[in-house]
């Protein structure tokens, strides 16, 4: 009931700990607090929550607009609904070195078990589009750097995002992760991968966990869990996917509803009210108080009612 059972500190423990060359740890992206349970629930490593969608979520555009405030309250609401650990993207870290170790630390209170700081600047654009500015290797490192000073928690995962490989290619983005590891680094997020070989070769370059983007119409081509365990891939990350999936069925319903002037056709294809109620563990709030659930759910015989949670 209510929120997670585990302790933020127990979710970083869990995190490092599952974090192992090859074991290709599967991390989908929550868009609400209430997916972030579905995808605990659906048997998933851990919760990825991406700065595209907290960006879209508000309706705007991923290059950077949102604020930390933003990003930490609903990294939080997010992270406290699931035992999953929940690795969040904090862009470019909110600014300065001072900033990006105050953004970790909120990021602690918050309730996450680790971010990405990236090496682009404002404005940002999504990894995988082209034309991406990028900062000098000084100031990337400096990043990392404040914010491996700033944790609290030594277990608070922190994961440098290289974008260069687009930009100057592997070479570059591999001795740029390598700076990156010796500035503080707990892990590498090598953006836009051409093919396998290439993650292979940032695997074997850094003796960090590396983790792989597998978002969809981006650079990447999409690859199995077990073809990027064999490359040597620590975690995976589907950061916009489900929030795709739900816009999409969205706008189905809409455009049902706008052309036949019901939705009645589309019903089959949703959460029924049963499934959702289970989802929200409405059973558990009536075993604290049976004033709360005292009803009958429409459609469903006294049996279901009485073991639907």
């Amino acid at each position: 009931m209510l929120y997670s059972h585990k302790t933020a500190e127990q979710k970083r423990a869990d995190l490092r700990a599952m974090l192992t060359p090859g074991a290709a740890r599967q991390f989908p992206g929550a868009f609400n607090p209430l997916s972030a349970r579905l995808i605990g629930e659906k048997g998933f490593d851990g919760v990825y929550i991406s700065g595209a969608v907290l960006a879209n979520d508000l309706g705007l555009p991923d290059i950077g607009l949102t604020t930390l405030t933003e990003v930490a309250t609903r990294g939080g609401q997010i992270a406290r609904m699931t035992d999953l650990p929940c690795l969040i993207d904090a862009d470019t870290g909110f600014g300065e070195p001072m900033n990006v170790a105050r953004t970790i630390q909120e990021l602690e209170t918050a309730g996450l078990a680790g971010a990405h700081i990236e090496d682009q600047f404002n404005p940002k654009r999504c990894g995988h589009l082209d034309g991406k500015n990028m900062v000098d290797l000084d100031t990337a490192v400096k990043r990392i750097a404040a914010a491996a000073d700033a944790r609290r928690d030594p277990n608070f995962l922190i994961m440098a995002r290289t974008d260069i490989r687009a930009v100057e290619g592997l070479a570059t983005a591999i001795e740029r992760a390598k700076a990156l590891v010796d500035a503080g680094a707990d892990a590498i997020f090598p953006e836009a991968m051409k093919d396998l070989g290439e993650f292979e070769a940032v695997c074997d370059a850094v003796d960090v966990p590396v983790l792989a983007n597998m978002t969809e119409f981006g650079k990447s081509a999409l690859f199995t869990r077990a073809q990027l365990a064999s490359a040597g891939v620590a975690m995976v990350i589907y950061p916009v996917t489900l929030l795709r999936s739900a816009m999409g069925a969205a706008e189905r319903v809409l455009d049902a509803i706008s052309a036949d002037g019901t939705q009645e056709s589309q019903v089959g294809a949703m959460l029924t009210r049963a499934r959702l109620y289970d989802l929200v563990d409405y059973e558990a709030y009536n075993r604290f108080d049976t004033g709360i659930f005292n009803f009958q759910i429409p459609g469903l015989d006294t049996a279901q009612n009485s073991s639907t949670r």
